[in-house]
């Protein structure tokens, strides 16, 4: 069951022992299914979930117009503030889809270093654009110092397995790959793999680096 406070979206019991702070990914909102089957998972794992939603995707609730996504470097503020204005009171993990996964990427260390963030979650981290490998957006996360997870969809057109010796991540960071996964994690119906197995399986994953920053706190 889900309740929103404030401009927070959130799921999970309210005594869990680790928060998670999800941003939307660039085309879809905080509640599109997509967000509520991953949200819904983490919850079984006993997770709280915290989502919030940038202001340009905000603004499209209230007939301000369709803005494009705006660059990523600009809605880092955004992250913070929503990590301030959550107030976890607990050890925070934060991330999120695509574009959020990778602006909390962005703040992951600084947030860190202040002790208002624990960890990290990107789910389908876009490594570069589509058809672009050689635009790559990895050169902060060789220095990350923040333990990370990131889950991505083995043929993910942001980065896709075969490319994995060309991204040079921090030891910091674990990349779990889902068998025949597309961005959305989505395998293809011939692989006899599903969806729900996935998010699953990224759940459990999330689980066990939630208990592993719980155990060092």
């Amino acid at each position: 069951m889900s309740d929103r406070s404030s401009h927070f979206l959130f799921d999970g019991p309210a005594d869990a022992r680790t928060t998670i702070l999800l941003a939307h990914g660039a085309g879809a909102p905080m509640d599109s299914d997509w967000m509520n089957a991953v949200a819904a998972a983490l919850a079984r794992e006993n997770l709280r979930v915290a989502r919030f939603e940038f202001a340009y995707m905000a603004g499209r609730r209230t007939g301000a117009g369709r803005k494009p996504p705006p660059r990523a470097e600009t809605v880092m503020a955004e992250y913070r503030e929503a990590v301030a204005a959550l107030d976890a009171g607990t050890p925070l993990i934060i991330g999120g889809k695509s574009m959020g996964g990778r602006v909390a990427s962005m703040v992951a260390d600084e947030l860190a270093a202040a002790g208002l963030a624990h960890g990290l979650l990107c789910l389908g981290y876009p490594f570069h654009p589509p058809g672009k490998p050689e635009k790559l957006r990895t050169a902060h996360l060789a220095t990350m110092t923040t333990p990370a997870l990131i889950c991505q969809g083995a043929r993910d057109p942001f980065g896709n397995e075969t490319e994995a010796g060309n991204f040079a991540l921090s030891p910091a960071i674990e990349l779990k790959w889902l068998a025949d996964g597309d961005h959305d994690l989505k395998p293809r119906k011939a692989s006899g793999l599903t969806l729900d197995r996935h998010i699953a399986e990224m759940a459990k994953s999330a689980r066990a680096l939630a208990d592993r920053i719980v155990e060092r706190s």
